[in-house]
């Protein structure tokens, strides 16, 4: 592929030359509608809704007693985040990387909100992974997600935001802020356990039943460890910054919560570097296999080879077109090369069997 068909494709390249903090949407999904949604809540109440686009600005300034959570699905319509940041007052670097499918993930604060980007991780219907970009941005009694499409890792914190008893709607938006965080990091674990499975199934397979296709499935499996590990290692640096953080929007309640998501993600990036380093020894255990495999066939072929180069050698010999050959009148010529071919044959099939070659 040349340069010039490459930075055609590239949807990064796009960015080239541009000033920071341009609101340019990366990513694959072109001219998405956008919708957002409202949950509104308290100890006593919790409404959702599907609000008008063109009303949502209205929606955000009123003193509201209520908490609410406004999630934004969509994210190409550039001048609609530009219009929201400008009206809440967001750095323009942050509305470059609610755009920016592509954003490592982070934690940035500033002084009236704090904001992060996450990767969500699932399992679509074809049981292959998905990675889904989640930008969050938390003010005080709001926060704002954006999500590239509808499918999230959320509905179970929906269905506990509809329980009266539920500990988000007694504490608020900053404790959302942690939920929400909390289901995309059980979300690893599960796409972490199911990626165990694979390991295991191909180290088996390995082991037990060797083919030359299985290096093709650990390379591939391999780069999706890899890949996995790059959207999610950096997750328990992200969550110890805001552990770490002096910021009024985290209450030090929130704290306590956050510091057992940090021990989550500590354990799954210790499973990603051993599952990392064994996708590695697999590979390494599938070539050790395929040639030992390959020696095998080749001590087959060797000791037949070796079998058969004396027999050769006497069939040569009287194949020879001589006329003064004593045996070949003899009455007992033709048995005798027998019994001596045969003998020859066995004898070196009972030197194998002593020296345990075969």
């Amino acid at each position: 592929m040349t340069f010039a068909a490459f930075h055609k494709k590239s949807r990064r390249y796009s960015k080239l030359g541009l000033a920071p903090g341009t609101v340019k949407y990366i990513g694959e999904r072109k001219d998405q509608k956008h919708i957002v949604s409202l949950i509104e809540f308290d100890k006593d109440h919790c409404n959702s809704s599907v609000l008008d686009t063109n009303k949502v600005l209205e929606t955000f300034f009123p003193n509201e007693p209520k908490s609410q959570w406004f999630n934004i699905v969509g994210l190409t319509d550039e001048s609609f985040i530009k219009t929201l940041g400008n009206s809440l007052n967001l750095n323009l670097l942050t509305l470059e990387s609610v755009v920016d499918t592509h954003q490592r993930p982070k934690i940035d604060d500033f002084d009236h909100y704090l904001f992060g980007v996450f990767k969500m991780v699932y399992f679509d219907d074809n049981a292959s992974l998905k990675y889904e970009h989640l930008a969050m941005v938390l003010i005080e009694g709001k926060l704002i997600t954006f999500q590239e499409v509808e499918e999230d890792v959320f509905n179970g914190v929906r269905t506990r935001l509809s329980q009266e008893a539920s500990r988000i709607r007694q504490r608020g938006a900053d404790y959302l802020f942690f939920a929400l965080l909390d289901a995309v990091v059980d979300h690893y674990f599960i796409a972490l356990e199911q990626l165990g499975l694979k390991l295991d199934e191909l180290e088996d397979m390995v082991y037990y039943n060797p083919e030359a296709s299985q290096g093709q499935k650990i390379q591939k499996l391999k780069k999706e460890i890899l890949k996995l590990r790059q959207h999610i290692y950096p997750s328990k640096d992200l969550v110890q910054k805001l552990l770490n953080s002096t910021h009024p929007l985290i209450k030090e309640e929130t704290k306590v919560f956050l510091r057992d998501l940090s021990d989550q993600c500590a354990e799954i990036n210790e499973t990603l570097q051993l599952y990392r380093e064994m996708s590695t020894n697999l590979m390494e255990l599938h070539m050790s296999t395929m040639g030992n495999k390959m020696n095998e066939v080749m001590k087959v072929l060797t000791i037949m080879a070796s079998i058969f180069i004396p027999l050769t050698f006497i069939a040569g010999i009287y194949g020879m077109n001589f006329d003064h050959m004593p045996e070949l009148h003899w009455k007992f010529g033709y048995p005798m090369v027998w019994i001596l071919m045969g003998s020859c044959f066995i004898g070196m099939l009972l030197y194998f069997k002593m020296k345990k070659w075969m």
